[in-house]
């Protein structure tokens, strides 16, 4: 919310109680492509229940170039794709097959276990384009870890978008600043995107318990601290940290309530169980996991 300096007392200094934590991914190439993973980390292991978050990208794919990931399981988490560039062919073991394009928010529930895959389309990988990409885990409450696998597509236009003085501001999946996403989601969270121009003031919105803020372009200053491209912040709850775009900034908010208890994480498997992420690994080991019809002629092994 963009506001202007004041005397309320909640808004506090970000030099002393605001920022936990900065964490700075180490980036890395992954089958030729940039990617910085935010989460987890040694520092921080959850957020909320946002166990994972991949930043891919910008990357641009000449002729010949494409992302191929190969089907590959998962359970007992929601996986979220969102573009800010190109296209994704998602598939998956229920039959789901989406075309994901910027601004939309694609939300797979893998629950007791499903398979997938994520490739650049076949009208895309004749010609250049750029790739520029988030996905992130959101881990499962334990009553819901055996649920059944969904899939979910909502549109860009059916999500809700809020201008706060300068800040642009889209709700993707949850609920924050009064209004709710349309996808359906297990727990209390939210997950949010912000465009901020240069010199914009923006107020971190107290909803949730545990907030963070990933910065995808651009710098921001909260008191005298700098947060910047592929800074995730961890705040502190019960505050309403002030940031300003010290450039034209693009964030996401992402956090919610803590999970009853700790997940574990094991290649593409979250669980609140390590006995039932064994049993997946060897279910994926002895092909057992359902098969996605019109890509099953290859796979991603166990590591």
């Amino acid at each position: 919310m963009s506001v202007t300096a004041s005397d309320d007392p909640d808004q506090v200094d970000c030099d002393t109680v605001a920022i936990t934590t900065i964490l700075k991914p180490r980036p890395r190439l992954i089958d030729g492509f940039p990617v910085a993973r935010a989460l987890p980390t040694r520092q921080r292991r959850l957020v909320g229940p946002f166990c994972f978050l991949d930043h891919l990208g910008p990357a641009e794919l000449v002729p010949g170039r494409a992302m191929d990931v190969r089907p590959h399981p998962h359970i007992g988490l929601a996986t979220v794709s969102y573009l800010f560039a190109g296209e994704v062919m998602h598939r998956d073991s229920l039959g789901s097959t989406q075309l994901i394009q910027p601004g939309a928010v694609n939300w797979m529930n893998a629950g007791r276990g499903i398979a997938h895959s994520e490739r650049t389309p076949e009208a895309l990988r004749t010609t250049t384009s750029r790739l520029h990409l988030l996905q992130l885990w959101v881990a499962l409450p334990q009553a819901e870890e055996e649920s059944e696998p969904t899939f979910q597509h909502c549109p860009a236009s059916t999500l809700p978008e809020l201008t706060r003085s300068d800040a642009r501001i889209r709700v993707l999946a949850g609920s924050a600043f009064g209004v709710t996403a349309p996808v359906r989601t297990h727990s209390p969270l939210f997950f949010v995107e912000v465009s901020l121009p240069t010199g914009a003031s923006f107020e971190l919105p107290d909803e949730h318990r545990e907030r963070a803020a990933y910065v995808v372009e651009g710098e921001l200053s909260c008191g005298s601290q700098r947060i910047v491209a592929q800074d995730l912040a961890l705040f502190t709850s019960d505050t309403r940290p002030m940031l300003i775009a010290e450039s034209p900034c693009r964030l996401m908010l992402l956090g919610g309530a803590a999970l009853e208890g700790p997940r574990h994480i094991d290649w593409n498997f979250v669980s609140s169980s390590k006995s039932r992420i064994e049993r997946a690994k060897d279910d994926w080991r002895h092909g057992r996991f359902p098969r996605i019809t019109g890509d099953d002629q290859e796979f991603i092994p166990l590591p």
